[in-house]
């Protein structure tokens, strides 16, 4: 008998509140046993905490509003965190780090977290455009609402086997991005498998497809293009012209400006060029002449407009020379200039690639040396004219 008067002793003391009394309890402090508090601001709301020492020091952590914690719940909450408390943790950062924990991120959403934290890394608007494009049309339509966190080896595998034959450098690139998805992935505290596309290259096998190269029209016929070139009036022909005497490529062609010509140098800003760089282009007098051309012709700011106020697309060129029978192509001509370069003139190796917008200048070396060898590729490009002429 006196045990059992005890025992429902102690349970008062552990448990002093009901839900009666919550109720009718006045604003303040009121205990219920094992440092659950119910911390009233008024006769109708309120707070659960319990407080708790942690590596020596007295905490209080909230458990809940009252009354929409119920005190049973308040009081399992508070025994969870005494538990804690015994394991070695602390509680309250516990709950904060489930608290920041990323909700499931699909492949698609990873995928476009890392395109917008990398932009501004990428050299100029194509690569921004072709960077996302190239998952957006070969991989996030098959695997891209699957959570980043499952995608495995064998997905990727199944995604990228039709195209790693047959168009293997689209299926390398899209191998790449996925990886550097999954390295994003990772910085925001998901679990992802960061070997999977390492693994999934095993799985996939050695590439059989051949590297083909743009077709190229030798250096010893482009005279004879070229004269044939001046007497077509079209749009796309003039273009080719220009295209070919500045040994720029098509996209930087089809993409010109008046206002990037001035004194006689097309200068390309760091967007519109593949190294990232500016690049200087000094315009011979002919090329000068087929602006003097274009400016008479454009209804706007492109050397080379197309219907309805656009610059002419990026096949207009590659159509027009296809058309006429000519299996070279418009960005070939980099090709036969600077292999005309390498075995008609004397012109040094930095001034044959500065004159196609190539980086020469790496390292200690391109930290002092500066010059973009302006004067050089001047005299360079007007032996090509003379050469075409």
């Amino acid at each position: 008998m006196f045990e059992s008067q005890n025992a429902k002793r102690w349970a008062v003391k552990l448990n002093a509140l009901t839900q009666m009394r919550a109720k009718n309890l006045d604003a303040g402090k009121h205990a219920d046993g094992q440092g659950l508090w119910l911390i009233k601001r008024s006769k109708g709301a309120g707070k659960w905490i319990v407080r708790l020492v942690i590596r020596g020091k007295r905490r209080e952590m909230g458990l809940g509003p009252w009354p929409d914690v119920s005190i049973a719940e308040a009081r399992e909450r508070a025994a969870e965190a005494r538990k804690a408390v015994r394991d070695g943790l602390d509680p309250i950062v516990e709950r904060a780090k489930q608290r920041q924990a990323p909700k499931v991120v699909t492949l698609s959403e990873a995928a476009r977290g890392c395109f917008e934290a990398k932009k501004a890394e990428l050299k100029n608007a194509n690569a921004v455009k072709r960077w996302l494009g190239l998952l957006e049309n070969h991989v996030l339509p098959k695997i891209g609402n699957i959570p980043v966190e499952d995608i495995d080896q064998h997905m990727i595998k199944k995604t990228l086997e039709p195209l790693w034959h047959s168009k293997s450098e689209t299926a390398r690139k899209s191998l790449g991005h996925i990886g550097q998805t999954l390295k994003y992935a990772a910085a925001l505290g998901l679990e992802v498998d960061l070997q999977a596309t390492m693994k999934a290259r095993a799985l996939l096998g050695k590439q059989r497809h051949k590297t083909e190269h743009i077709p190229a029209m030798p250096y010893a016929d482009a005279p004879k293009f070229y004269r044939w070139l001046c007497d077509q009036d079209h749009t796309a022909a003039l273009a080719l012209r220009f295209l070919i005497l500045t040994a720029a490529r098509t996209s930087e062609v089809r993409l010109a400006t008046f206002d990037e010509i001035k004194d006689g140098i097309w200068t390309l800003a760091s967007e519109r060029t593949k190294t990232g760089r500016e690049h200087r282009v000094p315009l011979t007098p002919e090329a000068l002449a087929i602006v003097g051309i274009a400016r008479g012709r454009s209804p706007n700011d492109f050397l080379f407009p197309a219907l309805r106020g656009k610059p002419i697309s990026d096949m207009a060129m590659s159509t027009f020379m296809k058309r006429e029978g000519y299996e070279a192509r418009p960005h070939g001509f980099r090709t036969t200039f600077r292999t005309w370069a390498e075995e008609q003139t004397d012109a040094a190796f930095e001034v044959k690639e500065a004159a196609l917008g190539h980086h020469v200048d790496a390292g200690v070396v391109g930290a002092y040396q500066r010059s973009d060898r302006l004067d050089k590729r001047r005299d360079l490009m007007s032996e090509w004219t003379i050469w075409l002429n």
